[in-house]
This record gives C-alpha cells, structure tokens and sequence, in this order.
C-alpha cells in the first residue's frame, strides 16, 4: 500500500494544474466543441438548430462577401506588414545609435503598441473626419482640397492601414532592438577595418543576422493583421459598402447582425485554421531561431 505522503506527492501537480484546466475547458475547449457543432447547422442561436452537414462550408464558395472579406484581409495584410516591419527596422537601426533622448524617443514610439485599440480607433476618427479632422484641417491650410479619408471606398483601407502602421512600428522596433544589439560588434569592425562601408556592412553583416528575427515578426504581423478588428470596427465598421470588412469582421456580422450562427460558425473555424498554420509556422521559424543562435 502506498504511503499518504506518496499519495499527496502525486496529487500535488494536479491540484495546480486543475484551476487552469477548468479555465482553458470552460473558455477555450467547450466554446471551440460548440463551435464545431454549430458549423454543421442551420441556426440563429446558439441552441440546437437543423444539421445541414457541410452546406456551410459549401456555401461559402458562392458567397461574394466572403470572397470580398477574403481580399480585403489580404490588402490589409499585404498593406501593414511591409510597411511596418520596414519602418520598425529603420527607427531600430537610427535609435540603436547614442542619440540625446534616445529612451524618451523609444518610448514615444512604442506608447501606441500598447494603447487600446478602440481608444486608437476613435482617436483616429477624429483625426481624418472629413469635416472637422485635424487631418483635413492641416490640408486647407496648405490650400489642399478636403479628401474623404473614411468615407471613400477607395480612400478608407489606405486609412486603415496607415493607422494601423503607426500603431505597430513601435513592436516592430522594440524586436528589432534587441535584435541589433546581440550582433556581435567584432564583426562590423572587422568589415569597417577591411574598407566596407557603413551600407555594405549593413547588407553583408545585419540583415543575415536579422533574418530569424525577421522571420519571427513576419509571422505574427501577418496573425496580428488577420486577427485585427477593433481599430477596423471603430473606425468604419466595415465600409463604405464592403470596402474594408475583412474576414474576422464578417464572421460577427454574419453572427451578430444578421443571426446566421451556424454560417458564422463556419467562418471562425476557417479563419482559426488559417491563424493555425501561421502559429505553426511561428514555431518553425523561433526553433529556426534558436538554432541559429
């Protein structure tokens, strides 16, 4: 017979594992196994509905909106993720340097990363409202002529994206940062002492190191811009027309506003299995990462 002592040690790691298994099975686990099961209906809540198998999933062939979603994700990914990785990396280098007011500046820049999403949003709203913005005000005095920055179907996901941006450079220096400073600084030296200039060192000797880095915030600016909703609802909520409803955004219209439950269930689990093979690939690329280091 075991002894009590041997009992309670093989109990212990249960009784701290069981408060954070309870949380992940009642916020995690039975939401995605509702989800699934709604997937398969044809409901308008979240009690039992009609099964319908996989006429949801087929349904989205034929659907224009969410072909319309689809392509709006991929502009505003394809619009943030550059852009910002490229800005984030340009700020990192200038501020890896001794400048007067290097942490205040820092700093400056990484306050939006961290600010909420929705008080960015209407912020932002304010600024490029086509009436009374401080954006269009700037533009009149300098004699330019209104622009309707959130109102123009063409003019609205530029604005997304440059909001969005200016909210994210700030991650992307941070990373940055400390990447460029784990560059060993013989290396740069010895390339400086061999006649290479500061643009050859930077091509030949940085970016190589920086490419695990590189790899890393590549993939989770693409999660983050797939994944990105409140800047977008507070924003525009998805117009003008269609014009910047993305896929997330779809999935609580088609659940919210127009009660389709089961098709909405149906749009999650897509976009969790796109955000899955990116994670997965954020894992390769840290293990990569690691290697390398």
């Amino acid at each position: 017979m075991s002894r009590p002592a041997d009992r309670r040690s093989r109990l212990t790691p249960y009784v701290f594992i069981g408060p954070a298994a309870l949380l992940f099975g009642a916020f995690s686990l039975i939401p995605i196994i509702i989800a699934i099961t709604l997937s398969f209906q044809d409901t308008q809540t979240l009690g039992e509905g009609q099964w319908v198998g996989l006429d949801n999933y087929a349904a989205m062939g034929s659907d224009r909106l969410f072909r319309t979603a689809l392509i709006n994700t991929l502009v505003f990914t394809i619009g943030t993720v550059p852009t910002a990785m490229a800005a984030g990396l340009a700020l990192a280098v200038a501020l890896n340097r001794p400048l007067p007011g290097r942490g205040v500046l820092r700093a400056m820049f990484f306050v939006p990363m961290v600010a909420a999403g929705v008080v960015v949003g209407v912020i932002m709203s304010w600024i490029f409202n086509v009436d009374y913005g401080v954006a269009n005000n700037a533009l009149a005095l300098l004699g330019i002529d209104r622009i309707p920055w959130l109102t123009s179907p063409s003019m609205a996901m530029f604005t997304l994206i440059i909001v969005v941006v200016w909210t994210r450079i700030g991650f992307c220096m941070v990373i940055y940062l400390g990447a460029l400073q784990s560059i060993p600084s013989e290396l740069k030296e010895a390339a400086a002492i061999d006649g290479a200039g500061r643009w050859s060192r930077f091509r030949s000797i940085t970016v190589p190191m920086l490419t695990p880095t590189t790899s890393i915030l590549l993939i989770l600016n693409v999660v983050f811009s797939i994944q990105a909703f409140d800047v977008i609802y507070v924003m525009t909520g998805g117009g003008p027309g269609f014009s910047t409803t993305v896929l997330i955004q779809y999935v609580f219209r088609s659940a919210f506003q127009d009660g389709q439950m089961g098709y909405a269930a149906a749009l999650g689990l897509v976009l969790v299995g796109i955000l899955l093979v990116f994670t997965l690939l954020r894992q390769q690329a840290s293990k990569r990462a690691e290697s390398f280091l």
